[in-house]
C-alpha cells in the first residue's frame, strides 16, 4: 500500500459493492495511509526520540502492571495508594463504579493483548496461564453488563485472537488449544438472559452465578439502561458467534441494536441518554456524544467495519449527520434535547467526548476531529489532564480524572492519519503529566482534585488496556510490533478484535432493516475510503491552520491582541470592538462581530450565545480580533458571575388548597429588597395592567398592598419594579414572556438593572419561567384570590399556617392518618417536632458553581433520570406533596370549623355559578399534581446526573 495514498487501499476508490472483507480491512487501513503526507508544520521528531519515548511508556506500563501483580493480584483493581487489591465488598461502597468488578481478576484479563502490543509475549504467555488457572466466572456477584462485556469478555476475545496469532508464528502459545475461547464462550452464556426483556435490551446488571430475577440474584428490578450500554455489545458478542458459530450472541446484540435505531427521535434522528428497557420510552432525553451515549455511535462505525453489513454503515451515518447539525458547535460538542435539538441542555462537557475527534478519523471527517482535539488538548495544558466536566468556558466542573485514555486514544489515531509530529508531541506531554502528577510507588493513582493534585486510591484496569496501549502505538514504528496491527479493529476497550472474521460463520442474515425505519438519500453515505488528497490538501500546514486559531482558546492571556490594538491606535484605525463595550442591540456591532466570524444566537430562555468560527472571520487579524473578544466575554461574564451571583429564591402558595405545598424556585433581582436580609413577603396577587408593566398601571386599586403579576418584555426590569412601587404593590413577580420555558430546562435567570441607581426600588422582585408562571396564573383562574409567600427560602408549612384552624392532615402529610383516630398529644408534638425538624434541613436546590460542584455531593437517595425534565423545584417538594390525599381526606374530628367554612364557600360558589361545583373546582389539581411529581423525579436524577 503506497503511503503517499496511491496504492489500492485509500488513495483509490473501493468499488460500492466489493467484498465486505476488502471494505472492512480498507475502511481500517485509510488511518495510516496518511502517515508521510506532512513534511511540514511541527518540528519533526526524531526516531531516537520516538524510541526514547516508546521505551518510556513501556516503564511505565511495567510499573503500573508489576505492582498490580505484586500488590494485588488476583484482585479485580490495584489500590495504588495504599498497596493492597481492591475487592469488592471488602472495601466501602463507590456505587455504581463497584459494578465493573466481578473477581475475575479484572485487570488482568483486561491486559492480556495489551502485554503483546508492547512484544512482552512472554508475560502475555505467563498471564494467559494464570487467567486459565486462577480466574472464575461463577461468583455470586452483581455486576453490569456493559462493563463485564468491554473488559471482560472483550479481553478474553483479544487474548484469544493474539494468541492464535502467535501460536501461528511457532514461538509462543504452542500448547494453547482456545481456552480463553471456551471461558468468553461461558461468560457469553451468563450475559444472555440479561436480555430476557420484551424489548430486546438488555438489563444494565446481571449475577454471574444466578442470572437475573431470581431471589438469590438481587437484580433484574431496573428498569432504565443507558443507549452506550445496550449499544456497546455488537463487537464482542458478533465476534464470539463469528469465533464458536454459535450465532445467538450476535443475533440478541442485533436486536438491542435494531431496537435503538427504531426508537431514535425521527424528527432529529437522535437517540437520549437513557431508556426503559421495556417500553422503550426516552427515560433522559439529552443527547450528546458523552457519557451514556458516545460507544453506541463508536460500535454501529465499527461494527459496519467489522461485520461488513451497510445498514450498521447508514444508520451511523444518518446519526453522525444529526450530531454535526445540532451537536457539534466547533470546537466545543455540547449535548442537546432530543425533541428540541436547538436548545442546549448543559452548559459544560464531560470527558468521555474525548473519544470522538478518533472516531471522526475514522469517518474521514478530519477538520471537526482536529478542532475538538485542539480544545481539549488545550484544556489538559491549562490543568495537566482532563477534567470530569468542565463548562463552555473551559473551568473545571467535575474535577475528578480517573485516567481516561480517550484524548490519547484520539491523539493516536490523528497522528496516524495526518502523520502530524505534533501529535507525537502531544503524547509526550501525556507521558509527562503522568509520570509528575499521577505515578506513586505502587502504580499511577487517579486524580481527585486536578487543580490541586490530589489523588484518589483507584487504578482502574481500562488505564493498562488502553492508555498504554495507545501511547505505544503513537510512537512505535512498523517494526517494533510483532504483529500487523492494521489487521485488527480496536473495541471501545482497545480491545483487538481480528478483520477476518468479516468473512467467517455468515450465519446472520444481512437484510437491510434501516431502510424500514427512515428514508435515506443514498449521497449521503461513503461506500468508498476517504482519497488522502481530499482529506489533507496539498497544503502541508493544513492541520495547523486548522489548530492555530485556537491556542488562546482556554488560556486567559492573549498578546498578540493587546499588540493589535497599540498598533490599531498608532494607525489611526478604529481599535477593535472590546467585550465590555458589546450591546447586543447595536447593529454596528453586530456587523463587527459577524466580521470577527463570531456568531450572536439568541436562545429561547432570553439569554444571547455567542460561538466563533474562525475560518468565517474576513481576514486572520480579524479572526484573532474575535479569539480575543470572546476571551473577554467569558471573563467579563465569569466575573460578572462571581461578583453577582444570588442564589435562588421561592415564591410559595400558601392560600386554600395550597397551604405552602407548592413551592416555585423563583430567579433573584439584582435590586429591590433582599429577601435574605429581610423578613418574607406575604400577599395576594394581582395581574397588572398592563401586563408588561412598562408604564404607568391602569389599575393602582387591583395591585395596591399586593403582590404584582408583570409580564417579561419590552422594557427594563428596574421600570417594571417602578411602576408597580409606585402603584402601590408590596412585591412583583416577572412571568417570562418566551412560552414554554421552564426551570426544566434553562439555568437561573437573575433580573439585572438597569445601569442607573436602584436603591429607589424598596420592594421585593422576583422572576418566574413561564411554566412556574402559569401555575399561579391558572389557581387564579380556579380560586380567585392566591396568597403567595416571598422568601429566600420554602418555609415549613406549620410556620406558615401557624393560628388557622387547618386540618391535621395537612400538617402532618400523613395519609396513614386520615381516617385513624387522632393521636395523643404526646405524639402530636413529636410528629410536629419532626416536620418543624425536616422542614429546617430542606432548602432550595444549591446553584453550585461549576468548580465546586461534585458528584460526591448528590444524595444518596437519588436516581439519575431525565435530564430534558429535569426542574429547579425545592426539595421540599419531596416531603410536601400529599396533595393527592387532599381530596380523599374526611374532614371529621377536630377540623369541623374549616369544614363548615369550606362549606360555605363551596355553596357560595355554587351560588355564583350553578354549573360548578366545589369538586369540580379542585379536579385540576391533579393535572397540576402530576407536573409536580414530573419535576420532582426530575429533579431527583438531574441531582444524580454522572458520569
Amino acid at each position: 500500500m503506497s503511503e503517499a495514498g496511491g496504492g489500492r487501499g485509500c488513495g483509490s476508490s473501493v468499488p460500492q459493492r466489493a467484498p465486505w472483507s476488502l471494505v472492512a480491512a480498507t475502511a481500517a487501513f485509510c488511518l495510516v495511509s496518511a502517515t508521510s503526507v506532512w513534511t511540514a508544520g511541527a518540528a519533526p521528531m526524531s526516531r531516537e526520540e520516538r524510541q526514547k519515548l516508546g521505551n518510556q511508556v513501556l516503564e511505565m506500563f511495567d510499573h503500573a502492571y508489576g505492582n498490580y501483580m505484586e500488590h494485588a493480584y488476583p484482585a479485580d483493581e490495584l489500590m495504588p495508594l495504599t498497596c493492597r487489591g481492591r475487592v469488592r465488598g471488602q472495601e466501602p461502597s463507590r456505587g455504581d463504579v463497584d459494578d465493573a468488578l466481578g473477581k475475575f481478576s479484572l485487570t488482568l484479563i483486561d491486559s492480556l493483548d495489551t502485554l503483546v502490543v508492547l512484544n512482552k509475549t512472554k508475560e502475555f504467555e505467563d498471564a494467559v496461564r494464570k487467567v486459565l488457572r486462577d480466574v472464575n466466572l461463577d461468583n455470586d456477584v452483581v455486576v453490569s453488563v456493559f462493563e463485564t462485556n468491554i473488559r471482560v469478555l472483550g479481553g478474553l476475545l483479544g487474548g484469544h485472537s493474539l494468541a492464535i496469532m502467535l501460536k501461528e508464528k511457532g514461538e509462543y502459545m504452542q500448547w494453547y488449544n482456545d481456552e480463553l475461547l471456551q471461558m468468553a464462550k461461558q461468560l457469553g452464556y451468563k450475559l444472555l438472559p440479561a436480555f430476557n426483556t420484551t424489548s430486546g435490551l438488555p438489563y444494565p446488571r446481571i449475577n454471574l452465578k444466578f442470572g437475573i430475577r431470581k431471589p438469590e440474584a438481587r437484580t433484574g428490578t431496573e428498569t432504565d439502561t443507558c443507549t452506550a450500554c445496550a449499544g456497546t455489545l455488537i463487537l464482542e458478542f458478533a465476534a464470539l458467534s463469528r469465533f464458536t458459530g454459535a450465532t445467538i450472541f450476535e443475533e440478541y446484540a442485533r436486536k438491542a441494536l435494531d431496537f435503538l435505531w427504531e426508537k431514535r427521535q425521527r424528527s432529529s434522528n437522535l437517540v437520549g441518554v437513557t431508556i426503559n428497557i421495556h417500553t422503550g420510552d426516552w427515560v433522559r432525553k439529552d443527547s450528546g456524544v458523552g457519557a451514556g451515549i458516545d460507544s453506541y455511535y463508536e460500535y454501529l462505525l465499527k461494527a459496519y467495519v467489522l461485520l461488513g453489513d451497510d445498514s450498521f454503515l447508514e444508520r451511523f451515518n444518518t446519526h453522525y449527520d444529526a450530531i454535526m447539525r445540532y451537536i457539534s458547535q466547533p470546537p466545543l460538542l455540547l449535548d442537546v434535547h432530543i425533541h428540541k435539538p436547538m436548545l442546549n441542555a448543559r452548559t459544560w462537557m464531560d470527558a468521555l467526548l474525548a473519544f470522538f475527534p478518533g472516531l471522526q478519523v475514522l469517518k474521514g471527517d478530519i477538520r471537526p476531529a482536529i478542532e475538538t482535539h485542539e480544545m481539549l488538548y488545550q484544556v489538559i495544558k491549562k490543568h495537566n489532564f482532563l477534567p470530569e466536566a468542565f463548562t463552555t468556558d473551559f473551568r473545571v466542573h467535575w474535577a475528578q480524572h480517573p485516567l481516561r485514555p480517550e484524548f490519547a486514544e484520539s491523539t493516536y489515531f490523528l497522528y496516524k492519519a495526518t502523520g502530524d509530529p505534533y501529535y507525537l508531541e502531544v503524547g509526550k506531554t501525556l507521558i509527562e503529566n503522568l509520570n509528575k502528577y499521577a505515578r506513586v510507588p505502587c502504580g499511577f493513582a487517579a486524580m481527585k482534585d486536578v487543580r490541586t493534585g490530589s489523588h484518589e486510591d483507584r487504578m482502574d484496569s481500562f488505564f493498562l488496556a488502553e492508555m498504554f496501549k495507545y501511547l505505544y502505538l503513537l510512537f512505535a514504528d512498523k517494526e517494533d510490533i510483532i504483529f500487523d496491527i492494521e489487521d485488527y479493529i480496536f473495541t471501545t476497550e482497545a480491545h483487538l478484535l481480528p478483520l477476518w472474521l468479516s468473512t467467517t460463520n455468515q450465519s446472520i442474515s444481512k437484510k437491510n432493516t434501516t431502510s424500514e425505519y427512515t428514508e435515506l438519500d443514498d449521497s449521503n453515505f461513503d461506500w468508498t475510503c476517504p482519497n488522502t488528497q481530499i482529506l489533507f490538501p496539498n497544503d502541508p500546514l493544513y492541520a495547523q491552520s486548522i489548530r492555530e486559531p485556537l491556542k488562546n482558546v482556554v488560556d486567559k492571556s492573549c498578546p498578540r491582541g493587546i499588540i493589535r490594538v497599540e498598533e490599531s491606535f498608532r494607525s489611526g484605525a478604529k481599535p477593535p470592538l472590546r467585550a465590555r463595550d458589546f450591546m447586543a442591540t447595536n447593529p454596528e456591532h453586530l456587523e463587527i462581530l459577524k466580521k470577527m466570524g463570531v456568531s450572536l444566537i439568541h436562545l429561547k430562555d432570553g439569554r444571547v450565545q455567542l460561538v466563533q468560527h474562525a475560518i468565517q472571520a474576513a481576514s486572520s487579524i480579524d479572526a484573532e480580533d474575535g479569539l480575543r473578544f470572546m476571551q473577554e466575554m467569558i471573563e467579563l461574564s465569569s466575573q460578572q458571575q462571581k461578583e453577582q451571583q444570588l442564589p435562588p429564591r421561592a415564591v410559595q402558595i400558601v392560600s386554600h388548597p395550597f397551604f405552602g405545598r407548592v413551592v416555585l424556585t423563583a430567579g433573584p433581582a439584582q435590586f429591590g429588597l433582599d429577601l435574605s436580609k429581610h423578613k418574607e413577603t406575604r400577599g395576594f396577587v394581582a395581574s397588572s395592567k398592563p401586563y408588561n408593566g412598562c408604564s404607568e398601571l391602569t389599575n393602582p386599586e387591583a395591585v395596591m398592598g399586593k403582590i404584582a403579576l408583570i409580564q417579561r418584555g419590552q422594557c427594563m426590569f428596574a421600570e417594571k419594579a417602578r411602576n408597580i412601587q409606585n402603584a402601590g404593590a408590596i412585591g412583583g413577580i416577572v412571568i417570562d414572556d418566551n412560552e414554554g420555558s421552564s426551570s426544566d430546562t434553562a439555568p437561573l435567570f437573575q433580573m439585572a438593572g438597569d445601569g442607573k441607581d436602584t436603591d429607589d426600588i424598596k420592594i421585593p422582585m422576583l422572576f418566574l419561567f413561564s411554566k412556574e408562571g402559569n401555575i399561579i396564573l391558572d389557581a387564579i383562574q380556579e380560586y380567585e384570590e392566591v396568597e403567595v409567600l416571598l422568601s429566600d427560602k420554602a418555609k415549613d408549612r406549620a410556620a406558615i399556617l401557624k393560628g388557622k384552624m387547618i386540618p391535621s392532615y395537612i400538617i402532618n402529610s400523613n395519609p396513614e392518618m386520615e381516617n385513624e383516630e387522632q393521636p395523643s398529644s404526646e405524639n402530636d408534638s413529636q410528629s410536629a417536632e419532626q416536620i418543624t425538624s425536616s422542614s429546617q434541613e430542606v432548602d432550595l436546590v444549591d446553584q453550585e458553581s461549576p468548580e465546586e460542584s461534585s458528584l460526591n455531593s448528590q444524595p444518596e437517595s437519588l436516581s439519575p433520570a431525565d435530564m430534558d425534565n429535569a426542574a429547579s423545584v425545592s426539595p421540599s417538594e419531596q416531603i410536601s406533596n400529599p396533595m393527592e390525599n387532599h381530596e380523599t381526606t374526611s374532614l371529621d374530628g377536630e377540623c369541623t370549623d374549616l369544614d363548615n367554612q369550606l362549606q360555605e364557600q363551596s355553596e357560595t360558589e355554587e351560588d355564583s355559578n350553578p354549573n360548578v361545583s366545589w369538586g369540580k373546582k379542585v379536579q385540576p389539581i391533579d393535572s397540576i399534581l402530576a407536573d409536580w411529581n414530573e419535576d420532582i423525579e426530575a429533579f431527583e436524577m438531574m441531582e444524580k446526573d454522572e458520569l
